[in-house]
C-alpha cells in the first residue's frame, strides 16, 4: 500500500477491461480473472468484448438455480459448488459471479431461471452450501445481486420502495445467512435503487448493514456498468467497478482527493481488500489443475435427478420395461436445458432425454418419437404406445435476462400438443422444461408431471433416471405455482412503471401470503411427490426451551418398497402477535434418505431468530413472550405433524410494533386489493411511514443522465442515438447471433440509463458528451425532419 501512487490505487478500483481486474506491474500485483456463472463457468473464449457474450470455453453445464433450489439439498449444492471451483482452477478464474439468491417476487420474473427461491431461508442456506464449495477450492465468489433486485424490467434504474420489515426478513435474509456462515470473497451490488438511493452507493445498506452488522470483510463490486457516483460508491463501502470505465472514474477518484472530497484512507481501505482478493486467489492459481470432467458429467446428471420434481402421479410412473412408450415434444431431442443471458454456458458435453431412453429401454420399448408440431402425427403416434412421454415448457425467447416474462402460459401449442395426445392415451406423462411456474390448463387430462426446470447438461439422463424409476424423485418446490397470474400478490405492483416500483405487499411474498390469504394455487411451496411413502410420528421438544434456542424432534418412516428421500420442512407460527405475521414461515429443512423399512431420527435446532420479527421501531430483531405453533410437513400445504413450545422474553416491543394493528388493519388479513392503493392516506403510504414517490416519470419532466434510451423516443435526437447503438450491436455481434441472446440486447439497450453510454464505448464517450445530449434533449433541438 505504501508502494503505490494515488493514481495506482484508484485504478485498482475498476476494471482493465470486462473481465479482468487491473494489476500494477512494476508492484508484481498481478491481474485476475472474474467471470459469469452461477450454474457453470462462463470463461469468455479469446479477447474480450464490449458487453462481455462472446463465446465461451467448455464447462460443465449444471443445472439452473431454480432446479438446484428445488433440490433441497445442502450437501448436493456443496459438491456442485466444488465441482464450479475446481473449473474455476483449471481455467484460471478468480472470482465465479453468483450464486443469485434474490428472492421471487413474481413468477414473471425474466432471470428467476437464476435464483434459488421465494423463501430467504432455503435461498440462503442453499447458496450459503454452494459458495463454501466453491470457495473451499481457494477462489471466491459474487452472491448476488445485493438487494431487492426482483425484476428485469427498468432494472439499471427502478427505484424499489420497501418497508423496512419486509426487506430485512425477506429480501436481506438470505444474504446474511450466506455473508454471516459461508463468508464469500466478494459480494456483488444490483442495479436499481433501494428507497431513492442506488444499491452502489447505499450507505446504509453497503456500510452499516453488510459491514457494520453482518461483518463481510470481502470486496464489494459492482454489476457490469451499475455505478453511479464513483466517489459516492466509494463513500458507501463500493470498493470494486466492473467493468473498466477506461479511466474515466479512476481520474474522478483522484481529483476528488486531491480536493478534500475524498479521504484518502478511504480508498486505502477499498484498495486492501481488493489487494487481498488478488493476492489470496493469483496464488491459489499459479498451480495447474485439471478436473475430472467425467465425474462433473456424472454430477450434473445427479444434480438433475435430484432437482426433478414429481408434480403429479396416478400411476403411470414409473416406467415398466414391458411398456411400449411413444414420445413427443422437441425437446426430447433439443433440450431446453439453461436459461439466456449472462448464465449461458458452453457445456462440455450434452445429454438427451432421448439418447437416454434410447439407452435405458429394450428397443422394441420405444415405438417412435415426432416433434408435436403436426397434432395429427403425434395423436397417431400416441394410439400406439401404452405410455405417451410429452415433453413441452417455455422455449428461450419466453424467458431470459433483460426482460420479464408477461404470461404464466406456455406457448399454446405445447397446450394444444399435450391435450391432442391425452385425448387419444390418457397414459400421458408430461416432462417440463421451465425457468419458472407456468399454467397447466391441461394437469386434469393427464397422468402425471415431472418438472424438471432448466436440467443443465445432464438433464436428460437425470429425468430418464426418474421416469424408469432408477432415482426415486425427491425434489421439491422451492416456489409457489399460482393458480393464475392474478392472484399473485404482487400483481397490482409488477413490474412498476418507470420511476419506481412499490412493494406494498410488504412481507406477504409466496407462500407466506397464500397460505395466510387461504388463497388456491396450482401447486404449493415445497410439493413434490414419491415413488415410495413415508410415515411421520413423534414430532417433539427436545429438553428445556432456552432463551437462544429450541431443540425440537421427529421420526420418519420409509413405508414403502422403494428406497427414497424425504424432505422434511419445519415451519413455525407466532400463535398470537403484535404486528401481523404469516400463518407459517420455514425456518428448518433436511432432506433424509432411507431405505425401504429403515426409520430415522430427525433433529433440529431451532435459534432464537427463527421465532423473530424485525421491530422497525426498535431497530432491531425482538420474540414476543407466549406460544408458538411448530409445523412439520411435506409442503407448507401439507403438515403432517403439530406441536406448541411457549417462550419467554426479555424483548420490550416498540410503540411502532404496538400501534400497527391500528396503523394498518389492512395487513393483518391481506388480500391483493390492500395492496393496489399507493396514495398518501393508503396502507402501504402508512406502512412506509411516507408517502411512496411516483410511479412513472412526469410526461414533461427534465431528461437527465438517468433517463433510459426508452424515455428519450419522443425527441428525434433519442431515436438517432437508438438507431446508431444498434447499428454498433449488430456489427459487434454479427448475423450469427441466436435470436435469444438479441432479445436480451434490445431490452437491455432500450433500458440503459445515458450514463451507461461511457460503459458501451469503453469511456471513449466521456462525460462531458452525456451532459450535452441531455442538454440537447431538454431544449428540444429538432431535426430537419421532425
Amino acid at each position: 500500500m505504501k508502494k503505490l501512487t494515488l493514481e495506482q490505487k484508484a485504478s485498482l478500483c475498476s476494471g482493465a477491461d470486462f473481465w479482468h481486474l487491473k494489476g500494477v506491474q512494476e508492484q508484481d500485483i498481478p491481474q485476475i480473472m472474474v467471470t459469469d456463472g452461477p450454474n457453470g463457468l462462463r470463461k469468455q473464449d479469446g479477447n474480450t468484448d464490449h458487453v462481455g457474450l462472446n463465446q465461451s470455453v467448455p464447462a460443465t453445464c449444471f443445472p439452473s438455480m431454480s432446479a438446484l433450489g428445488s433440490s433441497w439439498d445442502v450437501d448436493l449444492a456443496y459438491r456442485v459448488g466444488v465441482a464450479l471451483g475446481e473449473e474455476c482452477r483449471q481455467e484460471k478464474v478468480a472470482v465465479i459471479l453468483g450464486p443469485g439468491l434474490n428472492i421471487k417476487r413474481s413468477a414473471l420474473c425474466g432471470r428467476n431461471f437464476e435464483y434459488l427461491s421465494e423463501d430467504p431461508h432455503l435461498a440462503g442456506k442453499m447458496a450459503a452450501s454452494l459458495v463454501r464449495g466453491v470457495q473451499s477450492q481457494g477462489v471466491g465468489t459474487s452472491p448476488k445481486h445485493f438487494a431487492a433486485n426482483n425484476q428485469e424490467t427498468r432494472r439499471m434504474s427502478i427505484d424499489t420502495i420497501v418497508d423496512e420489515r419486509a426487506l430485512r426478513e425477506i429480501y436481506l435474509a438470505g444474504f446474511e445467512e450466506v455473508v454471516t456462515t459461508a463468508k464469500p470473497m466478494t459480494l456483488m451490488t444490483a442495479y436499481n435503487q433501494v428507497n431513492g438511493t442506488f444499491c452502489a452507493e447505499h450507505d446504509w445498506l453497503v456500510n452499516r448493514i453488510l459491514r457494520k452488522e453482518w461483518g463481510f470483510q470481502g470486496v464489494t463490486v459492482t454489476d457490469w456498468g451499475g455505478i453511479n457516483d464513483r466517489v459516492a460508491g466509494l463513500l458507501a463501502g463500493q470498493d470494486l467497478e466492473m467493468p473498466s470505465s477506461g479511466g474515466i472514474n479512476d481520474r474522478k477518484i483522484v481529483a476528488a482527493v486531491k480536493a478534500g472530497r475524498l479521504d484518502e484512507r478511504v480508498l486505502d481501505v477499498a484498495v486492501q481488500r481488493i489487494l487481498e482478493l488478488i493476492f489470496r486467489t493469483s496464488e491459489v492459481l499459479q498451480a495447474d489443475f485439471r478436473y475430472d470432467q467425467t465425474a462433473h458429467q456424472a454430477l450434473a446428471r445427479e444434480a438433475a435427478a435430484a432437482s426433478t420434481v414429481l408434480l403429479k402421479n396416478a400411476g403411470a410412473l414409473p416406467l415398466k420395461a414391458e411398456q411400449k412408450i411413444a414420445v413427443v415434444g422437441r425437446f426430447a431431442k433439443q433440450p431446453r436445458y439453461q436459461g439466456s443471458g449472462s448464465s449461458k454456458v458452453t457445456p462440455s458435453s450434452m445429454d438427451t432425454a432421448w439418447d437416454a431412453l434410447e439407452a435405458a429401454l429394450p428397443p422394441a420399448s420405444l415405438v417412435g418419437y415426432c416433434d408435436g408440431t403436426n397434432l395429427a402425427e403425434a395423436s397417431a403416434l400416441a394410439a400406439k404406445a401404452d405410455v405417451v412421454l410429452v415433453f413441452a415448457g417455455l422455449p428461450e425467447q419466453m424467458e431470459s435476462e433483460g426482460f420479464d416474462r408477461t404470461t404464466l402460459a406456455m406457448p399454446e401449442s405445447h397446450h394444444q400438443m399435450i391435450s391432442a395426445v391425452a385425448a387419444v392415451n390418457p397414459q400421458t406423462v408430461v416432462v417440463l422444461s421451465n425457468g419458472a411456474p407456468i399454467l397447466m390448463p391441461w394437469l386434469d387430462e393427464v397422468n402425471a408431471v415431472l418438472e424438471t426446470y432448466l436440467g443443465g447438461q445432464g438433464g436428460g439422463g437425470g429425468v430418464v433416471s426418474v421416469l424408469t424409476g432408477q432415482v426415486n424423485p425427491s425434489g421439491r418446490l422451492a416456489e409457489t405455482f399460482p393458480a393464475g397470474l392474478e392472484a399473485e400478490p404482487c400483481r397490482p405492483n409488477f413490474p412498476g412503471g418507470s420511476a419506481s416500483v412499490s412493494y406494498a405487499e410488504s412481507v406477504w411474498v409466496g407462500y407466506r401470503y397464500y397460505d395466510t390469504a387461504r388463497q388456491p394455487v396450482l401447486f404449493p411451496f415445497g410439493h413434490g411427490l414419491s415413488y415410495t411413502t413415508f410415515e411421520w410420528s413423534d414430532l417433539r421438544i427436545v429438553g428445556s426451551p432456552s432463551a437462544k434456542e429450541v431443540q425440537v424432534c421427529l421420526r420418519i418412516k420409509n413405508t414403502g418398497s422403494r428406497a427414497g428421500s424425504e424432505v422434511v420442512q419445519l415451519y413455525v407460527r407466532d400463535v398470537e402477535s403484535a404486528v401481523f405475521r404469516p400463518a407459517k414461515e420455514l425456518k428448518a429443512f433436511t432432506k433424509v434418505p432411507l431405505a425401504p423399512g429403515e426409520e430415522k431420527l430427525v433433529e433440529f435446532t431451532l435459534s432464537r431468530r427463527a421465532f423473530a420479527f424485525w421491530d422497525t421501531g426498535a431497530g432491531d430483531w425482538a420474540v414476543e413472550a407466549g406460544a408458538f405453533e411448530l409445523l412439520a410437513g411435506a409442503s407448507s400445504a401439507d403438515i403432517r405433524l403439530k406441536t406448541v413450545v411457549e417462550l419467554t422474553s426479555a424483548d420490550q416491543l416498540s410503540s411502532w410494533a404496538h400501534s400497527l394493528a391500528k396503523t394498518v388493519p389492512e395487513y393483518y388479513q391481506p388480500t391483493q386489493q390492500a395492496f393496489v392503493d399507493l396514495s398518501a392516506a393508503g396502507p402501504f403510504a402508512r406502512l412506509l411511514g411516507r408517502t411512496p414517490p411516483l410511479r412513472d416519470r412526469l410526461p414533461k419532466a427534465p431528461h437527465t443522465r438517468l433517463s433510459t434510451l426508452q424515455d428519450i423516443q419522443d425527441k428525434a435526437l433519442g431515436r438517432l442515438l437508438l438507431k446508431v447503438i444498434q447499428g454498433q450491436m449488430k456489427s459487434m455481434f454479427g448475423p450469427e447471433t441466436d435470436p435469444e441472446t438479441w432479445a436480451m440486447m434490445q431490452a437491455m439497450v432500450l433500458e440503459m440509463p445515458l450514463r451507461s453510454l461511457g460503459l458501451m464505448s469503453q469511456g471513449k464517450i466521456g462525460d462531458g458528451v452525456i451532459n450535452s445530449v441531455v442538454f440537447l434533449l431538454n431544449v428540444g433541438i429538432r431535426s430537419p425532419s421532425n
